[in-house]
């Protein structure tokens, strides 16, 4: 058997057969629906808007939520939604899976924190995927540095007035509602609180961030907020309480980018085979300079160490038992797998892995997105070594 996306799977025993039948689901869908204009649609610099209901109608935008509100929550664990970023990576456009699916960042304040109002005027048009949401909270002057928010949200009446700007802010530019990182108190914390704030309202403007690295057909945004009107009833949890409800998202963040990442220098790992098995040069295939095999191996060793601690990882979260610092770690190894990856890959491919519309030049372009975004791999690591007790 030739060593391809699937067959450089190691094996998991905690997939059943039922993952089997969603992965099949998936892959139908995909292969139908997204691989075959993936390409098209990163150049053009936009995913179409009828993708949305299309992936819900599959169950991809649903996963894992409450049924009450559209969902699919019966029977669903972590494996179902490593599966679907597994399968989401293969197209080797990152920036589909990052738009189509950013509600699985901008939903979970709402769907985990906000009041029955919030949620039913939101989650079902969300899941149905006639409406969209984003995640704003990092912004031009902190980056990672989420315990400073500089936006503000101060009370007057039945109201909060928000005055402030988010940047890179993926899905930013075509939601319809931001759950937003504000300023309510003092400094650093404990002052922090979660507004959504719909993208409509007077005094919002976004920018579209075109000029990007990777990720071409993501839809990316600075947003500004000029005395914005906000209902108090839209705060997410309890005032001053954001911090919390920022961190109980990020260890699903994280383990989505993981996921993906890893699916991602198997994309590059499939393509360096391939390449290496019909091209010829010094009168034999490529795969047959042990210089080049050994580069398949490399690569495949690190990709098989992902495997084992995603798996690894998955587990204690399915048990209730996240790890936030070996979750942390993982994302390192993974950006870093990904990058070596692509590296290796565009090296056995030569000159072909120069052009565009190939999978690993554009995986190649994604490296640092992957490797900043949802905590770089400098906060990574300070953040693990805090968690371990260094």
């Amino acid at each position: 058997m030739s060593l391809n996306f699937d067959s450089a799977r190691i094996s998991n025993p905690y997939l059943t057969p039922e993952h089997g039948e969603w992965r099949t689901q998936l892959r139908r869908f995909i292969d139908r629906e997204i691989m075959p204009y993936a390409a098209e649609w990163d150049e053009a610099g936009k995913i179409p808007d009828e993708l949305w209901p299309k992936a819900a109608e599959v169950g991809m935008l649903g996963l894992g939520y409450a049924e009450e509100y559209g969902g699919i929550s019966e029977g669903i664990d972590i494996w179902h939604h490593n599966i679907l970023n597994e399968e989401l990576a293969r197209s080797g456009v990152g920036g589909i899976g990052a738009t189509l699916c950013v509600h699985s960042i901008g939903l979970p304040p709402v769907a985990n924190f906000a009041s029955a109002e919030i949620k039913q005027l939101v989650m079902p048009a969300v899941l149905a995927g006639t409406k969209r949401i984003s995640l704003g909270i990092t912004e031009p002057s902190g980056g990672s540095d989420v315990a400073n928010i500089q936006t503000t949200a101060k009370r007057e009446g039945d109201n909060y007035i928000v005055n402030g700007a988010k940047t890179f802010i993926t899905g930013g530019i075509n939601a319809n509602w931001t759950s937003t990182a504000v300023r309510t108190g003092g400094e650093g914390p404990s002052g922090v609180s979660m507004l959504l704030i719909a993208m409509d309202a007077e005094g919002v403007s976004r920018t579209p961030l075109q000029r990007k690295q990777g990720w071409w057909c993501s839809d990316t945004a600075t947003i500004y907020f000029d005395n914005v009107k906000v209902p108090a009833g839209n705060l997410i949890g309890q005032e001053n309480q954001g911090f919390q409800v920022i961190m109980n998202n990020f260890n699903a963040e994280r383990m989505m980018l993981c996921v993906a990442m890893e699916a991602s220098a198997r994309v590059c790992l499939e393509e360096a085979v391939a390449w290496a098995q019909q091209r010829q040069t010094f009168g034999k295939r490529l795969a047959d300079h042990q210089v080049i095999r050994h580069k398949i191996t490399d690569m495949k060793q690190r990709i098989n160490a992902c495997q084992a601690c995603i798996n690894h990882c998955s587990r204690e979260i399915a048990e209730g038992a996240p790890n936030p610092g070996d979750i942390a770690m993982l994302k390192v190894q993974c950006s870093q797998t990904m990058e070596f990856c692509a590296r290796e890959a565009s090296q056995i491919l030569g000159g072909a892995s120069y052009l565009r519309d190939n999978r690993v030049e554009r995986i190649y372009r994604e490296v640092r997105v992957n490797a900043i975004g949802g905590g770089s791999e400098e906060i990574m690591r300070d953040l693990a070594s805090r968690q371990y007790g260094v």
